[in-house]
């Protein structure tokens, strides 16, 4: 649990330090929230006993990417990762509609081709905020936050 405090400690400090000392990236401030969302994600998910296996998988064979992929004990997820500044009207989580669970079905559909049959999978959803006047982020887990049964033939297809 020390060692993984400390990586991400170091990953803040590097960070920081390349915030500092390297040209601006030319990214939109969004994204580099979103960025740092999946970090901080990624470091929370492993303090509550997953084990992540990919981070930004994406499919040859359709759009979009799997944020993260992990096991919960005997269960694979597939983590969708939303970043907020703040919480708005609309709550992180609800930005997973129905267009985008069905993106994600997709991309893990190839992506559990690749694995041996599973019994047990699911998608989860982790909402990160970063509100004002707050140093370190709060989350909320959905486990199991939608199905694919809309999906028919998804686990029969893989």
């Amino acid at each position: 649990m020390f060692a993984g405090r400390l990586t991400q400690a170091t990953l803040r400090a590097l960070d920081w330090l390349a915030a500092r000392t390297l040209p601006p990236e030319n990214m939109p401030a969004h994204q580099r929230t979103g960025r740092r969302g999946e970090e901080d994600a990624y470091f929370y998910l492993r303090r509550r006993g997953y084990t992540i296996i990919a981070r930004n998988y994406r499919s040859p064979n359709h759009r979009g990417e799997l944020d993260l992929v992990g096991w919960d004990r005997d269960v694979l997820s597939f983590i969708e990762v939303k970043t907020r500044t703040k919480r708005d009207l609309k709550p992180a989580e609800t930005a997973v509609d129905r267009d985008k669970q069905r993106e994600l079905s997709l991309v893990a559909r190839d992506f559990l081709r690749q694995m041996p049959p599973l019994s047990e999978w699911r998608f989860d959803v982790l909402a990160v905020y970063y509100e004002h006047g707050h140093s370190r982020p709060s989350f909320e887990l959905f486990q199991n936050a939608f199905p694919v049964a809309y999906n028919r033939g998804f686990a029969d297809s893989y």
